[in-house]
């Protein structure tokens, strides 16, 4: 009986699981088109920096007191920008975070100079300024300039308050500008 309900099951997943498949791969288009188009905009967690937060007593404008990017992390970023690129997006308009680890994935993209935006920084144990970071940052995309491409890199933290989704190290979540809902991801190639 055991075994019969675990096949039962697994062929409905299997059914249920199928039709997503294929319209995952038929939106993938569509959401590079949005962001070649100006219509959405990128938000990447930064890539791979081994480890969880910062140690105690970091600083910003010292990287050697932060958590950085591995050699993997750097190589991540420079997939991530050559698919860009690969997909129709050779230059964007490039915003990152204060955090070391977020401006060199923001660097390593290869896709144009990088400005620090301050509502893209981490509020890992500091939860209670996600409301209002929040708000900022909401404002910031409102008033980027639309006749470019926008990628955002920022932290696990901003990503997730902002879309709901727990993204991987060097996964883009892409938004609508208008009502920032949710149009795809794009995973690390």
């Amino acid at each position: 009986m055991r075994f019969a309900f675990h096949m039962i099951a697994c062929l409905l997943l299997a059914c249920v699981a199928q039709p997503a498949q294929a319209k995952d791969t038929r939106a993938s288009e569509d959401v590079w088109q949005a962001l070649r188009a100006g219509r959405a905009v990128a938000v990447m967690r930064h890539a791979l920096a081994p480890g969880t937060g910062d140690p105690p007593g970091f600083w910003l404008d010292d990287c050697a007191t932060q958590r950085n990017l591995s050699a993997e992390g750097r190589a991540q970023a420079r997939r991530v920008g050559a698919a860009l690129r690969a997909n129709g997006i050779a230059a964007a308009m490039v915003k990152s975070s204060a955090w070391c680890r977020a401006r060199d994935t923001a660097s390593e993209l290869g896709l144009g100079p990088v400005e620090t935006e301050p509502s893209l920084n981490s509020f890992f144990g500091e939860s209670s300024r996600a409301p209002a970071q929040m708000a900022a940052l909401r404002a910031a995309i409102a008033a980027l300039p639309r006749d470019r491409p926008a990628v955002l890199v920022t932290h696990q933290v901003v990503v997730t308050a902002l879309s709901g989704i727990y993204p991987q190290s060097g996964e883009m979540v892409v938004l609508a500008r208008d009502g920032l809902a949710v149009l795809g991801r794009i995973p690390v190639p």
